[in-house]
């Protein structure tokens, strides 16, 4: 008999009215808002504009969902393609299948283009975004928890996730909740990206590979935990490999542009630093007054208060 579990939902959907609220949409939707959210007031920290990373967002977020559900079809391609299933369900994202993988290096793809179209570089706004990512990934795994799915190894552990559902070959039972396990790890990464980004002042994108270098660290020990249907390589799992990949390139890449460029940008966006054009020149800079210029906004201002002057004068030169 289980003292204590972690309970599933009997549903994954809400029905309100004709509007089904899904827990997994709304999970991925309540992450989204946090990265942006946390990740503008670290853009603004750093000199940017407010809204700007909203609006790189907007590209990366797209591109993010188009390239997780990819990841997930191409690597779990039995799920829609094989014989009796429908392969329309390859579409329905709602449903959960969402590979991170494939969500950051499409997203990382749009968001390279409205950097681009503002003039910013990629790096400077992937560090600024890294802590809300990993925060967003924290709030998203509980969208798996309302599927009842990608759970552990069977458990009478007190903290035991308990399986209701027996669909797609599930047997109820009580396991694993790597769902939670990953979401811990991810909040642990985000504290230490921002840790780490304040403590040495990381820049020219090192803060976000802290965030994959270390989230793939979490992922690699987590998926070796979990018992659902995956394709393997030299007796590990697929994503296991793809954790063990990224984990070295992000190493790699933190380690040569720390020798290659130390220190953090001095500028992450043009005319960041001015939003008032009341006081500043056409290309964002203050304008500073001479000497010679305040003397004459000074005459003009008494020709204006004296017209009597102003007439006088004219007639002089005329």
């Amino acid at each position: 008999m289980d003292l204590a579990y972690i309970p599933s939902p009997s549903r994954g959907v809400v029905e309100l009215g004709p509007i089904p609220l899904r827990g997994y949409a709304f999970c991925i939707i309540i992450g989204v808002f946090v990265a942006v959210w946390l990740g503008n007031k670290r853009w603004v920290a750093r000199g940017g504009r407010p809204g700007t990373v909203a609006d790189i967002a907007v590209w990366a977020v797209p591109f993010g969902l188009v390239g997780g559900r990819l990841y997930h079809v191409i690597t779990d391609y039995q799920l829609y393609f094989s014989e009796g299933r429908n392969w329309v369900d390859a579409f329905k994202i709602w449903e959960g299948g969402l590979g991170i993988w494939g969500a950051i290096a499409l997203g990382a793809v749009g968001a390279w283009i409205g950097c681009r179209r503002r003039g910013i570089p990629l790096p400077a706004w992937a560090d600024a975004l890294a802590p809300g990512i990993a925060l967003a990934q924290a709030i998203g795994r509980w969208g798996n928890w309302f599927n009842q799915e990608l759970y552990g190894k069977a458990t009478d552990v007190p903290w035991a996730l308990k399986i209701t559902s027996a669909e797609d070959g599930r047997l109820p039972g009580t396991y694993h909740p790597t769902f939670l396990y990953e979401s811990l790890w991810c909040v642990g990464v985000a504290l230490l990206v921002i840790w780490a980004d304040r403590r040495f002042r990381l820049g020219h994108g090192r803060a976000f590979a802290l965030y994959v270098a270390s989230y793939c660290a979490g992922r690699g020990w987590i998926e070796y935990m979990r018992v659902d249907d995956a394709h393997h390589i030299l007796g590990l799992r697929l994503n296991v490999w793809t954790a063990i990949v990224v984990f070295v390139l992000a190493v790699i890449y933190f380690v040569l542009s720390a020798k290659k460029r130390p220190g953090r940008e001095a500028v992450v966006e043009p005319d960041g630093a001015s939003d008032s054009s009341s006081d500043s020149g056409g290309d964002g800079e203050p304008v500073k007054l001479t000497k010679d210029s305040e003397e004459a906004e000074g005459t003009e201002e008494a020709d204006e208060k004296d017209p009597a002057k102003k007439d006088s004068e004219a007639a002089e030169k005329s």
